[in-house]
């Protein structure tokens, strides 16, 4: 459904939680809660607002605190942002920031599936199927906020549950997807609740016995300097950066280290990287989103560009013999949407990390 309710509650008896159920019903994404507006949903990357009254600081604060434990209500006294996960029971789950704005608490919802969608069920490249079955090695899955990097990768965990026996380690702030263990034994880790940071639970990790590990974000020249130990020295590593393309994640994690730290960084990212796939949602004709993925896949070639500082020419390696590497372009797959009329040419140039390629190829169309 993509019409927005009616009314959901009456200002004096609004209830966060009822709220919540009644928004996901609605197939919103997120869920936006600022004073001096009505609560406004999101449904295919665009805010609606709800028929509902106009918010008070005590309105949201009453809201956000009736969530939260008294440590948490301190954490976000004191430091005036709080990030956290929950599940309400027959609702669903939730990923949770408090934040202030100069007007009070403001609050932002993410909706999260509580079943763990597979990776044919959301049609992505069967090439994952293989990547995983890696012993040891670094997968990245990048894009932007709300890309849906979080679903790709609990997808991919969830088809090693389903085929491997291994010890899954995760590191998340906050944690996103719960896994049931089926054949794999999950050991999943909240940073701020179940560990100090993420280079320290990575630090840590090792000594836990893991086949695999998720870091939930590459922040720091500690985390990625720990996840490539991790992924060298016979570990499966899998962690995500808010970059577009996946040449320019490669340019980032080396951009992060000191400049006599940069060549030491380069040969073990060409060794041990595995693939990096970049997302994005674009919106779809007729409603709904659709993900866009470009994919590099780490082969004698490339390992070589990257270890020789000539990282500028990966993308016209990824164009190359693709029915072979598997490798994919965001352009490519671009102009496939629009071959098969799933996107407009508007959403397809305004999301593309290379307008002025995709409008060439267009053209020649």
């Amino acid at each position: 459904m993509s019409e927005t309710p009616d009314k959901i509650e009456t200002r004096k008896t609004i209830d966060i939680k009822k709220l919540l159920k009644s928004v996901l019903a609605y197939g919103s994404s997120d869920l936006h809660l600022v004073v001096g507006s009505e609560p406004q949903i999101r449904i295919d990357k665009e805010l609606r607002p709800l028929n509902l009254s106009v918010l008070t600081s005590k309105d949201i604060e009453d809201m956000a605190y009736s969530l939260i434990e008294d440590k948490q209500k301190r954490i976000f006294e004191d430091k005036n942002e709080l990030d956290f996960s929950f599940e309400l029971e027959n609702i669903g789950r939730f990923r949770a920031n408090y934040y202030r704005t100069i007007h009070g608490v403001a609050c932002a919802f993410r909706m999260i599936p509580i079943e763990i969608p597979t990776l044919d069920q959301y049609n992505n490249n069967p090439i994952f199927k293989e990547l995983i079955k890696k012993e040891k090695g670094l997968i990245l899955v990048t894009g932007p906020t709300g890309s849906g990097k979080s679903t790709t990768l609990a997808s991919m965990l969830h088809e090693i549950n389903l085929t491997e026996r291994r010890h899954i380690i995760t590191v998340e702030d906050p944690v996103e997807f719960v896994h049931k263990n089926i054949k794999s034994l999950f050991s999943q880790r909240d940073v701020g609740s179940s560990t100090a940071s993420f280079a320290t639970a990575l630090k840590y990790s090792l000594r836990q016995d893991p086949d695999v590990i998720l870091i939930g974000e590459m922040r720091d020249a500690e985390t990625i300097g720990a996840a490539l130990t991790a992924a060298e020295t016979g570990h499966l590593v899998f962690g995500t950066l808010h970059t577009n393309s996946a040449p320019g994640t490669i340019n980032r994690i080396i951009d992060v280290f000191d400049g006599d730290e940069q060549a030491q960084v380069r040969a073990q990212l060409s060794g041990s990287l595995i693939a990096v796939i970049s997302q994005s949602l674009i919106p779809k004709i007729g409603g709904g989103k659709v993900a866009t993925q470009e994919i590099l896949i780490t082969n004698p070639a490339v390992s070589n560009l990257i270890r020789e500082d000539k990282v500028h020419q990966i993308y016209s390696q990824m164009q190359l013999n693709q029915n072979q590497t598997h490798m994919s372009t965001q352009t490519q797959e671009l102009i496939d949407l629009l071959q098969k009329n799933m996107i407009s040419k508007e959403n397809a140039i305004k999301n593309s990390n290379r307008p002025e390629e995709l409008i060439k190829m267009i053209e020649g169309l």
